[in-house]
């Protein structure tokens, strides 16, 4: 099978790349990137092909060409640049990959965001930037599903505390994160893995389910926790974290 991913040189897409990379099935990895992707480098592997596009608003004929024939993953990051970075890019991805499933298959093409616990498709008058922009990129993204449900599965998983400081794959690809998150992080992470595990997300895990959401696995799963953990705007499923951890069997109920 043959996947697209973007945002790969970030916490999250390094544990889906590493997870695509695992996975036998996958036949071709096509990485979307503005610049080139050590990991892939790395990796010398002949599945992988880094596709380097220097504007995610634009979509030209060549790069497109190379994309052919793959579900996709898309993982969302002043106020400008945070709403151009999180919801339009990720926009344009989906409106330019719509078609890139082939005419004569009967498979669509899946299309997973990474947006983030504490989204908000309802926002109020203190919900954050973070909440609003998030939300406001689902719902898009759901008009865009249910307007053309046989062709284009858009779905949204929200992680809440992402942690790869246990996945060594990707250890050495990280980018060095600010000194306040430094500081926090090492206090944090312990307290989330071991007091709160619900709100806890694992990286190695987490890109396994991700990449498996690409390849159409989990759906009646998902179906089947709406109410539960599962958000369904019309037939867009924004999948909680805790949702995640049952199907990854880290939680047990």
């Amino acid at each position: 099978m043959h996947l697209i991913l973007t945002g790969a040189t970030g916490l999250v897409g390094s544990g889906v790349l590493d997870a695509m990379i695992k996975m036998k099935e996958v036949t071709k990895i096509s990485i979307l990137s503005r610049r080139p992707v050590a990991m892939a480098e790395a990796a010398n592997d002949p599945r992988i092909n880094v596709v380097l596009n220097s504007d995610f608003e634009k979509y030209d004929p060549a790069v497109l060409s190379q994309l052919k024939g793959g579900p996709g993953l898309r993982l969302g990051i002043g106020h400008q640049e945070y709403v151009k970075i999180t919801k339009t890019f990720a926009l344009e991805a989906a409106k330019a990959f719509q078609d890139l499933a082939p005419s004569d298959s009967k498979e669509p093409f899946n299309f997973v965001y990474v947006s983030g616990g504490g989204a908000t498709t309802e926002p109020g008058r203190f919900s954050s930037l973070f909440a609003r922009v998030k939300g406001e990129t689902e719902l898009a993204l759901a008009a865009m599903r249910n307007n053309s449900p046989q062709r284009f599965h858009a779905m949204s998983m929200r992680p809440a505390g992402v942690d790869g400081s246990a996945h060594e794959a990707i250890r050495p690809y990280l980018p060095t994160p600010p000194l306040a998150l430094r500081l926090m992080v090492p206090v944090l992470l312990p307290v989330m893995r071991n007091l709160t595990p619900r709100f806890h997300s694992p990286t190695e895990p987490m890109g396994r389910f991700l990449t498996e959401l690409a390849m159409g696995r989990h759906a009646e799963q998902v179906r089947g926790a709406e109410g539960k953990g599962v958000q369904m705007v019309g037939e867009f499923p924004i999948v909680e974290n805790s949702v995640f951890r049952k199907i990854a069997k880290l939680d047990s109920c």
